[in-house]
């Protein structure tokens, strides 16, 4: 009766060999995921040699190292050539590091500040090539946006535009939707979305000639209400379902689009703690004199603790977003969405698929869990301004998707 044989050594070392000239080819890059990855592969060969075949196992093996290849492997990419892409919001965060980025490997970027001498501005014209073009444009003002515009023309008339980052966005204001002034509500649509739609539109011509591409950055707090973000959260979901809208009616032109839905970095206005002090203050002598009585001036100063503590846990490398950017950018096939940052896969779990009661506790327990009212605290459990001492001394981190680009 015929024996079945595990491979001999010689062999081994030819399957060996084609594996690292697959894993050559396949552009991966050396990380947790790879080690990971290579460590499972391990173990599945251990189990194998002794539950199965040797054919059954040396296929087994084989579809599992294709399929590991095949979700690691980056994915192929254009070559950067002459292409130019104007990207939002550069003073700082994203829109800044991604600039630094592109400009390094050969894009011909068109960058857009609030302001010609803010320090990020002044940092991109030190360490950038010449063909970095700076440009000031405020999104709340369609003249500077139709500016931008005609600049653009005039600077991809030989080159084409071939993307748009859409980076510049705003979030001021950490309150509920009750205590939230109509006029801030205002100022975030006019920023994350008006001024979006504007540019966006006013590009698409070039965009069409070009197939290019849009790359959106969003917020998870567009996705899912997280607490005391409504004007914010509120412009993001209305500027990521137009971006939706873009991707299908765009898609007969050659045009892709993507949004990215970071979680908690440290960009510029994250570590500005004087804004938010200044942003807090002003709500408080502002707020009519019924709504202070009935939440209590404890109440947002409750608030604004647990979201300077949610702040403090952020995440400082921006290289994931930026990644993501160049992936969306220079992709074959880029991702509809991408989700980078710690947490941000786990909180869309929750998300979709746990009860309601379960994604409001995990938000209010891993982000803000507002005290009671004033108004309602008589006889009333729940949280309480000295109870946020606690938690602020709470060392587990959370995903926060507040975040001025």
């Amino acid at each position: 009766m015929e024996q079945w044989l595990w491979p001999s050594g010689g062999a081994w070392l030819l399957v060996a060999a084609r594996a690292l000239l697959q894993l050559l080819r396949a552009d991966l890059r050396l990380g947790r995921p790879l080690l990971a990855a290579l460590a499972l592969l391990a173990a599945l060969d251990w189990l194998c040699q002794r539950l199965l075949p040797p054919l059954a196992a040396l296929a087994l093996l084989a579809a599992a190292g294709w399929i590991a290849l095949s979700c690691l492997a980056r994915p192929p990419r254009l070559p950067v050539a002459t292409r130019t892409v104007l990207i939002t919001g550069c003073d700082s965060g994203f829109g800044k590091e991604a600039a630094k980025k592109l400009d390094a490997m050969g894009f011909t970027v068109l960058a857009t500040v609030l302001d010609l001498e803010s320090p990020g501005a002044l940092e991109l014209r030190a360490c950038c090539s010449p063909h970095l073009k700076l440009l000031q444009m405020d999104m709340t003002k369609p003249a500077d946006i139709s500016r931008a515009l005609e600049f653009v023309k005039v600077h991809t008339s030989s080159t084409g535009l071939w993307g748009l980052v859409n980076n510049a966005g705003l979030n001021d204001i950490v309150a509920d939707a009750e205590l939230s002034p109509v006029a801030t509500f205002r100022t975030c649509m006019e920023v994350n979305f008006f001024g979006t739609l504007q540019l966006t539109k006013g590009l698409l011509p070039l965009l069409r000639r070009s197939r290019g591409r849009i790359v959106t950055l969003g917020s998870p707090a567009g996705d899912m209400p997280f607490p005391c973000l409504g004007a914010y959260g509120t412009s993001k979901a209305a500027m990521v379902l137009l971006m939706d809208i873009f991707s299908s009616e765009l898609l007969p032109w050659g045009i892709k689009v993507s949004v990215i839905q970071p979680g908690c970095f440290k960009t510029g206005e994250v570590n500005n703690l004087n804004c938010w002090e200044r942003s807090k203050q002003l709500l408080l002598a502002n707020l009519p004199q019924e709504l202070l009585q009935a939440y209590g001036e404890d109440y947002i100063e409750h608030i604004y603790r647990q979201f300077l503590h949610s702040l403090s846990l952020a995440v400082p490398d921006l290289s994931p977003v930026v990644d993501d950017i160049v992936d969306a950018l220079l992709a074959t096939q880029p991702q509809h969405r991408y989700y980078p940052g710690r947490g941000v896969g786990l909180m869309y779990f929750i998300h979709y698929c746990l009860p309601r009661s379960l994604r409001r506790r995990f938000l209010q327990a891993f982000f803000i869990n507002p005290c009671v009212p004033r108004a309602l605290r008589r006889g009333k459990p729940g949280p309480t301004p000295a109870q946020d001492e606690a938690r602020a001394a709470d060392p587990n981190p959370g995903p926060s998707p507040a975040v001025a680009e």
